[in-house]
């Protein structure tokens, strides 16, 4: 509902301000321009789509190798522990454990095709030890805000994006997304632990909490303490490491459980192949309205606005131009991604925005579409504070992209 409302304003904020145009400063240009841009999006739409198969079919095959050798039920295992202390109203034995551990597990590997139906019946398995069952529970909420939160292992789809736009080296954004989206969890769990009166002290969350922090402590200091040049260099080293590592463990598991590897990915490719058709529609129609907003003129001024605005601080404002991606982020997932690659078409794959409007897209998520998705699901009415510490994580994984994006890719502190 909200991606509708969304579409139309694009084109009636467009039409309106081309038509002042056209009156007050007689730019016959502009309604050409326009239209120019409706069959020049729909044609890049489309590219990107065609181009996208190969790489979602590969990185899907080596998932599908992924969850079939156990790379799921390993992360289960470790985050179990921790996952327990913040549920303290499931019992441990409940399915709903179960379901709420894989849902996470799936999301952080980037699974996003199994990760949204394990959610959903975690959701519904949370919602039989609901008291009251239009009114959403504690557990319902810790879940909600930490799926809303995105923290992701692997962005596949942003690499992947990347990677179709020609970028020189598509993992390069892998560390600073990890980092933002770790932030926004932190922020989120913390919030919801506060609202709902659960231990932070306890041992084993804090021995979590601290760890995870140290480790992320400890890369912004050693990033922080290095020339700026080798920052870039480091990262992408470090990050095509860590995930061709990845590749090799999910083969290794395999291997392990003596699945027949080739077939697997062929199955998991078949899938990518099949995303990849499905989405054309979605991408044409989201990035056709987003270029006219930009043709109009519209995304101009918006962002002139907040340039202004952020400029009387006396910041650097080079940030701004790949804000609309973060804006568009919190309510529609295919908004955000049409706004970064209309960002990147604009500016430049391996330009400061284009890389940063991509870490902004991987540092939360899509909040309004997953707490309507989720609580409908189960026919919540009474939300309670859901909404308010999403949003809370929102802007605290938005702080830390563009921080780490100046830290990053940005010669210049903010």
């Amino acid at each position: 509902m909200v991606l509708n409302y969304l579409w139309i304003a694009f084109f009636l904020i467009a039409f309106v301000i081309a038509l002042f145009r056209l009156i007050f400063f007689q730019d016959t240009e502009i309604f050409p321009s326009i239209v120019n841009s409706t069959f020049e999006m729909a044609k890049t739409g489309f590219e990107i789509s065609i181009f996208l198969t190969g790489v979602m079919s590969l990185w899907l095959g080596l998932m599908k190798i992924g969850e079939k050798g156990g790379m799921v039920k390993i992360l289960s295992k470790l985050i179990g522990p921790f996952f327990s202390r913040l549920f303290p109203d499931i019992p441990k034995d409940h399915p709903a454990t179960g379901a709420i551990i894989m849902n996470f597990s799936a999301n952080m590997l980037g699974l996003d095709n199994a990760a949204m139906p394990i959610g959903l019946k975690a959701m519904q398995e949370i919602q039989e030890l609901n008291p009251n069952k239009e009114v959403a529970s504690n557990a319902q909420i810790m879940f909600l805000v930490l799926n809303t939160s995105g923290l992701s292992i692997i962005p596949l789809t942003i690499l992947a994006d990347r990677s179709v736009q020609g970028a020189a080296n598509p993992t390069d954004v892998f560390l600073p997304i990890l980092l933002a989206t770790f932030c926004s969890t932190l922020v989120g769990l913390i919030t919801v632990a506060i609202y709902q009166k659960i231990n932070l002290w306890d041992k084993v969350i804090m021995a979590y909490l601290l760890g995870f922090t140290a480790f992320i402590v400890a890369l912004i200091y050693y990033f922080t303490s290095i020339p700026q040049e080798q920052v870039s260099t480091i990262s992408i080293v470090a990050s095509n490491f860590i995930i061709f590592t990845i590749i090799i463990g999910f083969i290794v598991l395999g291997i392990r459980k003596k699945i027949n590897i080739y077939e697997t990915f062929i199955d998991g490719a078949k899938e990518g192949f099949q995303i990849s058709i499905k989405i054309i529609p979605y991408l044409v129609a989201i990035l056709v309205a987003i270029g006219v907003f930009r043709a109009s003129g519209a995304m101009n001024y918006l962002l002139a606005g907040l340039e202004y605005l952020f400029g009387l601080t006396g910041m650097n404002t080079d940030f701004v131009k790949a804000l609309p991606t973060a804006l568009m982020k919190p309510l529609s997932g295919s908004a955000a991604r049409g706004m970064m690659l209309e960002t990147i078409e604009t500016y430049g794959v391996d330009s400061f925005t284009g890389k940063l409007a991509s870490v902004l897209r991987g540092a939360t998520e899509t909040t309004f579409f997953i707490i309507a998705v989720y609580f409908g699901s189960v026919n919540i009415k009474k939300t309670r504070y859901a909404v308010t510490a999403g949003l809370i994580a929102d802007f605290a994984g938005i702080i830390s992209a563009i921080l780490f994006g100046y830290l990053f890719f940005h010669g210049d502190s903010i």
